[in-house]
């Protein structure tokens, strides 16, 4: 099991949705209540920490390290279970100025970050308290797209969309987008049901960057899934449950997450193919950020900054199988490779540090692309539009 196979059904929809019920309008903070926010802070000795299930080892190890570095306590809870209902569970808080019950949140960039961005609701972070993120984060994970100067946000782990394909089926090097609307596989392509997902593939198909892409581009990517839909090629759409019919040849390709393939080869020694496409692919980032609420901001930050130590961030890759923003990682897990050489546990580490799927390539990473990155007025519009195919 992966985080990403944690998450809901219903996708971006469910966002939508939990987004419009919550009554937000004129809930704004005032942002000139950020001024001067670290000026009279101070470190309290402990922190609450919300997480995915599934985003650290069981026994905290990296938490406990913290604690034995820095003496600050850290309450770790799994209380993220989908980021539409924790947003729904947070927000009305924050409206108020009451505690969320956390210090440090994980949520992944979409429209529940962008929503708590625009209202206030996050501590813009002090970077003179980041050194380790400003010495070892990777370039792809400084000004992002969804938070420019990454004000609000660091990177805890991430992820690339792409395709996967089962070889026992396809006979075929897969290398494009184009490769699933192919009639070849009529009836065994698998893609994915949130709206942010699916309509990236459907803007790079058509050579439209996410990023600079507008409503018309939206219309013709959204056309352009409807005749595959049409067309009968489509199996399914999927929330994060493709992995199985992957491997049992109920689908032979598939839009799917890197690490849950990487893990599935890993641990069932299945032969699956993971591939960035030719016309490019998704990175999609699971975010530390602080609540302006908190009631233990220090600690908080404290806290990401030792995330972002290589040696930390390696313990962290070694379990999750997702990609780490510190590329140095990389050589510090072919270091802990080396030291375990001949151990089951040595070869384990050798395979991870020498994948693509944990650490791409540079070449990988040039044909990466963020979400649609959306205005809070255009998400449902966004939403509908795509979710009329996948849905109907």
């Amino acid at each position: 099991m992966t985080r990403r196979r944690t998450l809901q059904a219903g996708g971006a929809a469910a966002a939508a949705l939990a987004l419009s019920a919550c009554g937000v309008g004129g809930q704004q903070r005032d942002p000139a209540a950020s001024e001067d926010y670290w000026a009279d802070k101070e470190q309290t000795g402990s922190l609450r920490f919300a997480n995915w299930p599934l985003y650290m080892d069981s026994e905290r190890t990296q938490l406990q390290q913290f604690t034995e570095s820095t003496g600050i306590e850290v309450d770790y809870k799994e209380d993220v279970q989908e980021a539409a209902s924790f947003f729904g569970q947070i927000q009305p808080r924050l409206a108020n100025g009451d505690d969320t019950g956390y210090d440090l949140m994980v949520l992944p960039n979409g429209f529940e970050l962008a929503k708590l961005i625009e209202l206030g609701y996050l501590v813009q972070l002090d970077h003179t308290r980041l050194p380790n993120y400003a010495e070892y984060a990777g370039e792809s994970y400084k000004n992002t797209a969804y938070d420019p100067g990454n004000q609000f946000t660091v990177p805890y782990t991430s992820g690339i969309t792409g395709i996967a394909y089962n070889p026992e089926y396809v006979d075929r090097e897969i290398t494009s987008i184009a490769d699933l609307w192919d009639p070849e596989f009529e009836g065994k392509v698998g893609m994915m049901g949130d709206a942010q997902e699916i309509a990236n593939f459907g803007l790079l198909l058509n050579g439209v960057n996410p990023a600079d892409s507008t409503l018309e581009d939206w219309e013709a990517a959204a056309e352009k899934l409807r005749e595959q839909r049409d067309a009968g090629i489509v199996r399914a759409y999927y929330d994060q449950d493709f992995i199985q019919p992957l491997t049992n040849g109920d689908l032979w390709m598939t839009m799917a997450w890197s690490g849950d393939i990487y893990q599935q080869n890993a641990e069932e020694g299945t032969n699956l193919k993971f591939v960035v496409p030719d016309e490019g692919a998704t990175l999609w980032t699971d975010n530390l950020m602080i609540p302006y609420t908190s009631q233990a901001p220090v600690d908080a930050i404290e806290l990401m900054n030792f995330l972002y130590d290589p040696e930390i961030a390696t313990g962290l890759t070694e379990y999750i199988a997702y990609i780490t923003p510190v590329p140095h990682a990389q050589e510090v897990m072919a270091e802990w490779a080396d030291a375990e050489d001949g151990s089951e546990r040595g070869e384990a580490l050798r395979e991870m540090s020498e994948s693509s799927l944990v650490f791409p390539t540079e070449g990988d990473y040039q044909k990466l692309h963020n979400y649609v990155n959306l205005e809070a007025d255009a998400q449902d519009q966004f939403a509908s539009l795509f979710h009329e195919i996948t849905q109907s």
